[in-house]
């Protein structure tokens, strides 16, 4: 009788088994990662149960006293301890209290490249409660100067192979702002640093001057390019940069881990993501100056990297790469980042091994983010009834002609089917805010859409068209909006129109992105029409760019048009020409493409074209 209950209970659990893994494939995978979110939840509850508010600077000092000799960040060979990271940054406070006036609140600007003092400057900064503003270290003249000028610094801390872009602006720059060097040897009009660093001391910085009365003070700026105009600061929160940091642990990292970060530390992927997940573990990273597609598994082999950061031009750069023996032996298991196509995607995984991919999006200033925790391949997460507990997001239509969410009869938008894209919208709340942009509130109003499905509702608008399938799954569209996505970096079509308009030549330029086989994101291309009477001087052009545009700006390819259509609000039309790409056998117009060894824009003709098709022409 027994044995027969036992048998027949056996049977009906393997039944449950069968007809749960045939109805809800992911209960257990949703399910698992529901605890982990709920569990970290528990966490910072009994932070504040306890009257602590702890930051990610306040883990990152627990770990220097309790493993001060593990290494922090392995960079070119060197290792720096979380001790020597501690005491670094100590002597960074202890250098700009001694010899500045900063105080608790003051905004300092940080342009540097990918280096440890990146870090230590970043952390001395927030020992002295001051709010770090991560400048883009390929800007240069006037993007560089509209940037310091948006997060209005008291002072601003420059890397010693970046003093020159910061030399080219030292006479446009606020007299107030003091702008401190890396470096011994500094030109006139910049304080050295460095030089203070050696005499000042590593002693800890009394916690007076960081301690924070509330998880959504802000502790951060960081540019980003959102859908319009000039870069403009997000304001980043402790809360944010704690939510950034559990990333890494959230995919299932561990302390034990080594993460190789090659992605710029100035955005959010590679600092709060990156620096900040390692913090957050108490791991460590191989921090890289620059990503390089040869050197890569090399690196990963030499150092015994298990985790890497990514986005996906660079999986397709190391997928392009010639195949070499032993490109399996390695110790890598896990890849975090966004942007990765499921062609790529595939590639990568049958030619590097069984590494799991974990793909995730969110926008730096946003106040949603998806993560693929399952391993769907080209899907950047699930939404799920789990999910559904903490974000509250829409898919809406949208109207091409008029560049904006459509709007029916009654005011209100419209959901999209399952399977049809639609602009990724978020909702505004509590327990998701939305702390916009420093300056202005115009930017900030910008981002927001109001009453949307009903009167006084606020969501978030991502600028981006997602699509969910039947299963759940989001996937990742396009891009709306005055920006496209190149080399890893979002473009400002205003912005490059501005820098285009200041030619004597052109009258107007249309800025836009061009779909290219076998890069990730789209080219820059501009349509211009010229002033009457006015020659097109290409190789003015060309100077202008180079000089005035960070390299992933510039527009790539050129078009000489008599007119351009406008929408019913007079902006200008890209559609249209977005679909007509670059073809010269399509295009009657004149077409241009960038040579960088002519140091000019040439004529498109039919060989070039299917040069850069067929991917033997590089870009």
């Amino acid at each position: 009788m027994l044995l027969s209950w036992l048998t027949g209970f056996g049977a009906g659990l393997l039944s449950l088994h069968f007809l749960q893994k045939l109805l809800f494939p992911y209960f257990w995978d949703d399910f698992w990662y529901l605890l982990k979110v709920v569990r970290y939840g528990i966490q910072m509850e009994m932070y504040k149960l306890r009257g602590e508010l702890v930051t990610v600077l306040d883990k990152f000092l627990s770990h220097a006293r309790k493993q001060p000799r593990k290494a922090f960040i392995i960079y070119e060979g060197d290792v720096y301890t979380y001790e020597d990271v501690d005491k670094r940054s100590n002597r960074v406070a202890h250098a700009l209290l001694n010899h500045s006036s900063l105080k608790r609140g003051d905004v300092v600007a940080l342009l540097m490249s990918n280096e440890p003092d990146f870090v230590h400057v970043w952390f001395g900064l927030a020992k002295l409660g001051c709010v770090v503003a991560f400048l883009n270290s390929n800007l240069r003249f006037d993007s560089l100067l509209h940037c310091i000028n948006t997060c209005e610094p008291t002072a601003v801390v420059v890397g010693g192979d970046l003093l020159g872009s910061i030399e080219e602006i030292l006479p446009s720059l606020p007299k107030h702002v003091r702008v401190w060097g890396m470096k011994d040897s500094v030109p006139e009009g910049i304080v050295s640093l460095q030089e203070k660093l050696s005499l000042a001391s590593d002693e800890p910085v009394p916690p007076s001057h960081h301690v924070t009365s509330s998880l959504k003070s802000t502790c951060l700026y960081i540019f980003t390019s959102g859908t319009t105009g000039l870069p403009k600061a997000a304001v980043i929160s402790q809360l944010q940069v704690l939510k950034g940091s559990v990333g890494l642990w959230a995919f299932g990292c561990t302390a034990d881990d080594i993460i190789y970060i090659t992605l710029p530390l100035y955005h959010s992927s590679g600092s709060l993501l990156g620096i900040g997940g390692c913090v957050e573990l108490g791991a460590t990273c191989v921090l890289k100056k620059k990503f390089s597609a040869s050197q890569f598994w090399n690196d990963c082999k030499k150092y015994n990297v298990t985790v890497f950061q990514y986005i996906g031009e660079l999986c397709r750069y190391l997928c392009k790469q010639p195949q070499r023996e032993g490109e399996k032996d390695h110790r890598v298991r896990l890849a975090v980042g966004n942007g990765l196509s499921s062609d790529v995607w595939r590639q990568f995984l049958d030619r590097f091994g069984n590494i799991k991919m974990c793909e995730l999006y969110g926008a730096t200033e946003g106040n949603i983010v998806f993560m693929n925790h399952t391993g769907k391949i080209g899907s950047v997460g699930r939404a799920n009834f789990f999910y559904s507990l903490f974000f509250s997001f829409e898919l809406i239509k949208y109207d091409f002609q008029k560049d904006e969410p459509l709007r029916n009869g009654q005011g209100w938008c419209s959901r999209v089917r399952k399977g049809e894209p639609g602009l990724l919208i978020s909702r505004v709340n509590k327990k998701n805010p939305f702390f916009g942009y420093a300056g202005s509130d115009t930017h900030t109003k910008s981002k927001l859409l109001f009453d949307v499905f009903r009167k006084g509702d606020v969501y978030f608008n991502t600028g981006d068209l997602m699509f969910q399938d039947q299963e759940n799954f989001v996937y990742f569209w396009d891009r709306l909006g005055d920006t496209f996505r190149w080399k890893g970096e979002n473009v400002a079509t205003t912005e490059v129109a501005d820098v285009l308009g200041r030619l004597d030549f052109i009258q107007e330029a249309n800025v836009y992105g061009v779909r290219v086989p076998g890069y990730e994101g789209k080219a820059g291309m501009t349509s211009v029409i010229l002033k009457p009477n006015t020659p097109l001087d290409l190789e003015k052009m060309y100077s202008q760019v180079v000089t005035s545009l960070p390299a992933y700006a510039c527009p790539l390819f050129l078009r000489i048009q008599d007119k351009m259509e406008t929408t019913g609000t007079f902006k200008l039309k890209k559609l249209q020409l977005v679909e007509e790409g670059f073809d010269p056998l399509k295009i009657s117009d004149p077409l241009y493409f960038m040579d960088n060894l002519k140091k000019s824009y040439v004529p498109m003709t039919e060989e070039i074209y299917n040069q850069i098709m067929s991917g033997e022409l590089k870009l």
